[in-house]
C-alpha cells in the first residue's frame, strides 16, 4: 500500500510541474523575428508611418482595404467619400485597444492632418485646398492608433485634385483634432468620379472596386 501511495504522489507532482510550466509561458504578446512584437491582431512592427505611428502587419487575404474619391462640391467645398472593405468604423469613446478590421481613418491634404473620420463622408472645406494640384489621402487606424498594415505599407489610398480657382483667405493649420463633419454612414458611395481634373491614386496598400482605377 505504501508503495502505491508512493507513485501517486510522485505522478501528482509531476502533473504540477508540467502545469506550471505550460502557464509560465502563456502571454498575450510575444517577441516575433527581428524584435518585432505579435499580439493576437496583427504584428507591430518597428517601423511607423509619417506621423511616428507604428504599423501592424496583418495577412493580405482579409486586410482592411479604403478607396477615396474627392469631388467638388457647393460652397466651394469638396465632397470625400471613403470605399472601405473588410473595415467597420468605431464610434467615439471606442476602448482604446486593437481589433480585426475595426478602427478609424486620418484625412490628410499634401501629407498634412486633417480630421479623424469615423464614417465614409466628410466635407473638405477649399480654404485646405487653395489653387493648384493636391493630394488627399486617407489611411486606416486601429483604434489603438497603430496602423493597419500589409507588407510592411499602410493600409491608404491618395487621391489627386487640382483646383482651378484661387482660394479665400486662409490662416494657420486646420484643427487635427476636430471632428469636422464626418458622418457615420455605413453605405460607402462606389459611384465612379464624374468631375474633371481629378484623379485617383494608389499611396499604399487598399483599393476596392468600383472606386476608380488607380493611375
Amino acid at each position: 500500500m505504501s508503495w502505491t501511495r508512493g507513485v501517486l504522489a510522485v505522478l501528482a507532482a509531476c502533473v504540477l510541474l508540467l502545469g506550471g510550466s505550460a502557464g509560465c509561458g502563456s502571454s498575450g504578446a510575444h517577441e516575433g523575428k527581428a524584435g518585432a512584437s505579435t499580439s493576437p491582431v496583427g504584428k507591430i512592427l518597428d517601423g511607423t508611418d509619417k506621423e511616428g505611428r507604428h504599423l501592424r502587419e496583418v495577412d493580405k487575404k482579409g486586410a482592411p482595404e479604403v478607396g477615396i474619391e474627392v469631388r467638388p462640391d457647393t460652397d466651394d467645398t469638396w465632397d470625400v467619400r471613403l470605399t472601405v472593405r473588410n473595415f467597420r468604423f468605431s464610434p467615439a469613446g471606442t476602448k482604446s485597444q486593437a481589433v480585426a478590421g475595426r478602427g478609424f481613418a486620418y484625412l490628410f491634404v499634401d501629407d498634412r492632418l486633417v480630421t479623424r473620420l469615423r464614417g465614409t463622408a466628410y466635407r473638405l472645406p477649399a480654404r485646405l485646398v487653395p489653387r493648384g494640384t493636391h493630394h488627399v489621402t486617407a489611411r486606416l487606424y486601429a483604434d489603438d492608433g497603430t496602423v493597419w498594415a500589409v507588407n510592411g505599407e499602410p493600409v491608404q489610398n491618395t487621391a489627386d485634385i487640382t483646383a482651378s480657382e484661387p482660394d479665400g483667405t486662409a490662416s494657420g493649420p486646420p484643427d487635427a483634432s476636430a471632428p469636422g463633419t464626418a458622418t457615420a454612414s455605413d453605405a460607402p458611395d462606389t459611384a465612379g468620379m464624374s468631375a474633371s481634373g481629378i484623379n485617383l491614386r494608389t499611396g499604399g496598400r487598399g483599393s476596392p472596386e468600383g472606386v476608380g482605377k488607380a493611375s
